[in-house]
């Protein structure tokens, strides 16, 4: 096994985090009590993952507390609107801040507000870290004998406050010899695949490759596949379930090659004030990301492009959503 990583902590006064955007090549670690960095950080992904995104803006809550605030009502909900406007897909954004404005206006008299809500942040972050350890115990439940897997986006330590979702599901396996091989979907545009996952999987010591996200037809039509695993951005109330684009692919391609597909996500993601996933909001991303690599025009600057960030995966097409509470079986009723 290859020595671990931490890739979010508090420490000292500041967030400290994996800038995303520079791995696999560099691992460059951000220092910051800046709420509108941490803002900035969320759009721009140097953070990222619904449950991360969740946790480092509850962060960005409390340390916009840090000096003496002359109005903190006022202040508050400047700081609150401003983080609740970087991403619209992943609902772990506005459950952490909805639970950061209630203990906020629940404590506003109070003369000691930095600390309490930075105590909130953390109770935050450590609620994602049991979920994930719960989340990645129910998964096991999908093994019965050694699986070789594929997966897509990233869905580990650098998608959550924990060990991860979907790839923490996957390393548990692996650590209890119920994993033969990874495959990788690169995930493009941005490449969470190639550059985060593969990431992850070397540190962790779990043999894998990448692949284009196009290959996962030919592997699956060869019978190397066993099972796909996922992680969520929003889960509907039937099971509909947003996931990083491309998601959806799989799930037809597993449906056809008679192929488990699984989500795994916190019970957090489920959002059950929508019936159904075509109430789900999806995030559209600059032309930039598909244009572009590393900022270097791929093809010419004045193309038209469409790029969702997000797809949504009907829920009949899903065998199993894990959560840390149950391994959950069709039919889906999550109301």
């Amino acid at each position: 096994m290859m020595n671990d990583f931490k890739a979010l902590e508090y420490k000292d006064g500041n967030l400290v985090f994996l800038d995303q955007t520079k791995l696999p090549l560099s691992e460059v670690y951000i220092e910051t009590d800046d709420y509108e960095k941490i803002a900035l950080a969320i759009e721009k992904l140097e953070v990222r993952g619904a449950p991360q995104i969740g946790v480092v803006a509850a962060y960005g809550i409390a340390l916009a507390f840090k000096d003496g605030i002359e109005n903190p009502k006022e202040h508050f909900f400047k700081v609150y609107n401003r983080l609740l406007n970087t991403r619209p897909t992943a609902v772990n954004l506005f459950w952490a801040l909805n639970r950061m404005k209630i203990f906020f206006e629940n404590n506003i008299d109070s003369n000691d507000l930095f600390n309490l809500l930075l105590n909130e942040a953390k109770a935050i972050h450590i609620d994602d870290i049991e979920k994930c350890d719960n989340i990645a115990s129910n998964g096991l439940e999908i093994f019965d004998t050694p699986k070789t897997v594929l997966t897509h986006c990233n869905t580990g330590q650098l998608a959550t406050g924990g060990g991860g979702t979907a790839f923490y599901v996957i390393k548990k396996a692996y650590e209890k010899s119920l994993i033969k091989f990874v495959y990788a979907d690169e995930t493009r545009p941005l490449l969470q695949g190639s550059r985060l996952t593969a990431f992850e999987l070397e540190k962790a010591g779990i043999p894998f490759n990448i692949i284009t996200d196009s290959t996962a037809a030919v592997l699956m039509s060869q019978e190397k596949i066993d099972l796909v695993i996922t992680g969520a951005d929003r889960i509907a109330s039937n099971g509909d379930t947003a996931n990083k684009i491309g998601t959806y692919n799989l799930a037809v391609l597993c449906n056809y090659h008679k192929i488990p597909f699984y989500i795994a996500a916190p019970s957090s993601t489920i959002d059950t004030s929508l019936n159904s996933g075509d109430q789900i909001q999806i995030e559209e991303r600059s032309k930039d990301e598909i244009i572009k690599i590393n900022g270097q025009l791929i093809t010419k600057e004045n193309y038209d492009v469409f790029s969702p960030a997000f797809d949504v995966t009907p829920h009949k097409l899903i065998k199993g959503i894990i959560t840390e509470k149950a391994f959950h079986k069709p039919p889906f009723n999550f109301k």
